[in-house]
């Protein structure tokens, strides 16, 4: 765990807060919503402290509440809907009730929130240093020009390269990673005590997640910020918090220490959550632990623990009296459960099988079903009012790959690399610019219906991919009425026998696809990929915007379904420990092109190329002081733009093991390294001229 070190904020005579005391006291916080249709209690009864300099962690499923409690530290809940009672106090001043003035001068100036998503709270008209500079100007009563070289400034410190030339871009010239670095700067510009920052690596890229928590945790040092981190990601918290508190249906479940919440958990939800996360150190034959429902929707006053209808330890008297937090260990480390005595061992509490067909991984797997050779996927690049085309975007370069029956074949790599494009050119949503793509023999035909009925895809937003409009039932017998697959009679029992398969009860068939949560619309995406029997599924990052509890069973749900139909499986994903759990083979993308493939074990256990040892070495292990963040390797850089990829070796310009004259010259060829092992690396499989 690491702790911030006090080096002296910027600004020594704003450091009020005195020696031993809070910077932020919140007690018996409640907030409710009065919509016209219902009222929802978004946070009951919480109560926490957050000291100076100190990382808090809140963490809990999409809906506990998290989000709301520190909206309502921010003053930003507009009322009505949003009645917001109990006390907040921020270095002893009383925030609910506030004056709007008052509370305008603090935000920016003592208390910043970094928000999840960048692209949509930057504003898009105005220049990223102008909006930099624009606290600046109102609390600090800085001239235009002065505000801009402060801006120019915080950019460098949060690692904007060419800062200077950067500051007048609008934020859609900036990747998603330096999006985040300039919505930090932000919230440094004025040097709060308080930074909080709600899910800010939320669907990053592993390697840029951990830029951004190595960010935050420098600054943190630096200006002496208290920083509270709103996550789902239970291997950030580890890797950052020095307290957690564990919120569920907007109550904290459990709170203490990081070490006694992760080593000694005494509340069955956050075992549960513990238990649901795919670990890089976790035998991959133990199946992940599922959570039973979904997260409790609170409209009424609670009568008895809000987590009784999903927890294992649920019995006499849990739905009777609503628990109160009590002191379970040292360390202020206290639980909101009555059974917190029977879980000296937590581990046992959610029962986990074995992964279905894990004793045949390593097989030859079935006949090869999907056969790629020498696959180019190019986009023309238009600009100016003309639409004339300057250029190509290099999305697939020169990719060879082979998936058999039975199996998953697991694509990683950052967001760019080609990912998607090659699982959108196995679906013939794209037409591939050169090279072949066979499905069980025969060649790919885009008009073909036998393709798209034996080639299906799972996006990664169920939502999106569905008609509003229509019932679930139809869009899951949408692929049987395309291609004719029975009477309609026989429809309506197919889909009665999908929506029973993917775990949905028969009625969800009569309802729309707003009715349901992200884990259940992902469910009914998944009976719609199954409807025409297919032999391949493209999984598109299927599970990358999910809880982790609700991830672990679209993943196990996965496995099951292969185990009983097998079927073969693409798994798109950035997210190396989910892959790992559901892949028999990995293929790493960089800018286009595979840099190596090998078995998975394989892979993770001495993975050759140094890009896809960065890649793990990204990875944050759901676990305090499991690894030393000094010591790793941190990949830096942006991944350079695929329209003029890098001579040579692609890679050189981030590697760290570059070799000057070498690798940025001589492109490398992907070479079978080892039986089943291929590499495209200069150092593993030096070229011909330069062996001895």
């Amino acid at each position: 765990m690491t702790t911030a070190t006090a080096v002296g904020p910027r600004n020594p005579s704003r450091d009020t807060t005195a020696a031993g005391a809070n910077l932020l006291d919140i007690e018996n916080l409640a907030v409710r919503f009065d919509l016209p249709s219902e009222t929802i209690r978004a946070v009951s009864g919480v109560s926490l402290t957050v000291a100076p300099s100190e990382t808090f962690a809140l963490v809990g499923e999409s809906g506990s509440g998290k989000s709301v409690s520190m909206l309502a530290v921010m003053g930003l809940l507009p009322a009505p809907p949003a009645f917001v009672s109990g006390s907040i106090r921020l270095e002893g001043r009383e925030i609910i009730g506030m004056p709007v003035r008052e509370l305008k001068r603090i935000r920016g100036r003592d208390v910043a929130m970094v928000f999840q998503e960048p692209m949509s709270s930057l504003n898009p008209v105005h220049r990223v240093g102008r909006q930099i500079g624009e606290s600046l100007r109102i609390h600090r009563g800085f001239t235009r020009a002065a505000a801009r070289r402060r801006a120019i400034e915080l950019l460098d410190r949060v690692g904007i390269p060419s800062a200077s030339s950067r500051v007048d871009d609008y934020p859609h010239e900036f990747s998603g990673g330096m999006r985040q670095r300039a919505m930090i700067a932000m919230a440094l510009a004025c040097e709060p005590k308080l930074l909080i920052a709600d899910e800010p690596t939320t669907a990053l890229d592993v390697t840029v997640q951990a830029q951004i928590v190595d960010l935050v945790r420098e600054v943190q040092e630096e200006y002496r910020l208290a920083v509270v981190w709103i996550t789902h990601d239970l291997g950030v918290v580890a890797e950052i918090a020095d307290r957690v508190a564990v919120m569920y249906a907007g109550r904290i479940a459990e709170t203490g220490p990081a070490h006694a919440i992760y080593r000694s958990t005494r509340h069955p939800y956050t075992s549960g959550l513990l238990r649901s996360i795919p670990r890089l150190d976790r035998p991959v034959t133990t199946r992940l632990a599922e959570i039973p429902g979904s997260p409790l929707r609170v409209a009424e006053e609670l009568r008895g623990c809000p987590f009784d209808a999903r927890c294992p330890l649920a019995g006499e008297g849990c739905g009777e009296a609503l628990p109160e937090l009590e002191d379970v260990g040292a360390d202020r480390h206290g639980s909101a459960c009555i059974h917190h005595h029977e879980m000296s061992d937590s581990s046992d509490l959610w029962s986990v099988g074995s992964v279905p067909g894990e004793q045949t991984m390593y097989g030859e797997g079935g006949d090869v079903v999907v056969s790629i050779r020498g696959l180019r996927v190019h986009f023309p690049v238009v600009r100016g009012l003309r639409r004339s085309g300057s250029g190509v975007i290099r999305a697939v370069d020169g990719v060879d790959l082979d998936v058999r029956r039975g199996r998953t074949l697991g694509v990683v790599g950052e967001s760019g690399c080609g990912k998607t494009t090659l699982g959108r050119a196995l679906v013939a949503l794209v037409r591939p610019t050169e090279g072949t793509i066979d499905i069980e023999g025969n060649p790919i035909d885009h008009r073909s219906g036998r393709h798209r009925r034996v080639v299906q895809m799972i996006f990664q937003d169920p939502f999106s991919a569905m008609n509003p409009g229509m019932r679930v039932g139809d869009v899951i017998a949408e692929p049987l009425r395309i291609h004719r697959l029975g009477t309609p009679e026989e429809i309506r029992e197919r889909v009665s026998e999908l929506l029973d398969q993917v775990g949905l009860p028969t009625d969800a068939g009569r309802r729309h696809p707003h009715e349901f949560s992200g884990g259940q619309r992902q469910r009914i995406a998944v009976a719609r990929a199954l409807a025409a029997d297919p032999e391949v599924i493209v999984c598109d990052e299927p599970v990358s915007s999910l809880d982790v509890s609700v991830q672990a069973q679209v993943v196990n749900l996965l496995a099951d379904i292969q185990a009983a139909t097998g079927m073969a499986l693409v798994f798109i994903a950035h997210d190396l420990a989910v892959v790992r759990h559901v892949s028999h083979e990995v293929a790493v993308m960089y800018l286009g092109e595979i840099v190596e493939r090998a078995p998975r074990d394989q892979l993770y256990r001495e993975p050759l190329h140094p890009y896809t040892k960065a890649l793990l070495a990204a990875v944050p292990a759901p676990e305090p002081g499991v690894l030393d963040a000094g010591t790793r390797t941190r990949l830096v850089g942006d991944l350079p733009s695929p329209e003029d990829p890098p001579a040579g070796c692609r890679f050189h310009t981030r590697c760290p093991v570059a070799v000057e004259g070498l690798c940025s010259t001589i492109k490398p060829a992907l070479t079978e390294a080892a039986p089943g092992r291929w590499v495209s690396c200069h150092l593993v499989n030096p070229p011909r001229q330069l062996r001895p």
